[in-house]
């Protein structure tokens, strides 16, 4: 039984793996200073309070906050009796290597994506990730990472509007009734919500272009479903497509013997 861990900048999600399907997915706030103990301790109420019954025999963990990964290796090894795999670390086998320029570090979450989309769908995809960031991933027809985009993500944008403009409230995103708000929230609203759809569609077009070919766009991270309501920006959603792309990676170390 597998245990995945995906620690991003804001939220850190635990998602367990019998081999065939997630039997539950926990969320977290993403903290540098939470020791092993403290995971233990929260994970564990949630697991009893589920009523799941687990025997976890293996861990694997992507990080973006290089801070957390010690606690979480030792919250592995202390509880689980197992050395994590980290996404990343040259320990880590990837199904297939990115093609980068020579000395760039890609993102884990970035080469977890790639491999989970590969994986359900084949090659030549853009993978739009809706997360602190919101990045835009370019898989090739072998799997491979080939580049991509990052932008702001949406909650960051309004975050930093609210902070750097006094007279601006702090706001959910949300689809507005009307393009033109006739109030501050429903402007706010408004720029960002039709903002990020022009980015998503301009990116993935110039990408397409820039590819000289079609590619079919999947979308994941928490905020693509709102994104989908206002006109057809992906051709797939999947809201569990890192967690998959973290069992694919371990599948590939398990079957390589380096687990």
């Amino acid at each position: 039984m597998l245990l995945a861990i995906d620690c991003g900048n804001t939220n850190t999600v635990f998602s367990i793996w019998d081999g065939e399907k997630f039997l539950c997915t926990l969320r977290t706030s993403t903290h540098h200073a939470r020791t092993a103990d403290a995971y233990f301790t929260w994970y564990s109420t949630l697991i009893k309070h589920y009523g799941i019954e687990t025997d976890i025999t293996d861990v694997i963990i992507s990080s973006t906050v290089p801070r957390v990964v010690f606690n979480l290796r030792v919250f592995a090894d202390r509880f689980f009796g197992c050395r994590p795999l980290v996404v990343g670390k040259p320990d880590c086998l990837l199904p297939v290597q990115p093609r980068v320029d020579a000395g760039t570090a890609v993102g884990p979450d970035r080469l977890v994506n790639a491999a989970g989309a590969y994986d359900r769908h084949g090659g030549n995809k853009i993978v739009v990730d809706f997360g602190t960031a919101t990045t835009f991933d370019v898989v090739d027809d072998d799997g491979a990472y080939v580049g991509g985009v990052i932008a702001p993500g949406v909650n960051l944008s309004l975050e930093a509007l609210h902070m750097a403009a006094a007279a601006l409230p702090h706001v959910d995103i949300a689809k507005p009734q009307a393009v033109i708000g006739t109030n501050t929230v429903a402007c706010m609203q408004s720029g960002v919500f039709w903002g990020y759809v022009g980015l998503v569609k301009e990116i993935c077009a110039r990408i397409k272009g820039e590819r000289d070919r079609d590619m079919q766009v999947i979308a994941t991270g928490g905020l693509a479903a709102l994104f989908q309501q206002s006109e057809i920006l992906f051709d797939i959603f999947e809201d569990d497509l890192t967690m998959h792309g973290l069992t694919v990676i371990h599948r590939y170390n398990k079957e390589n013997g380096t687990v």
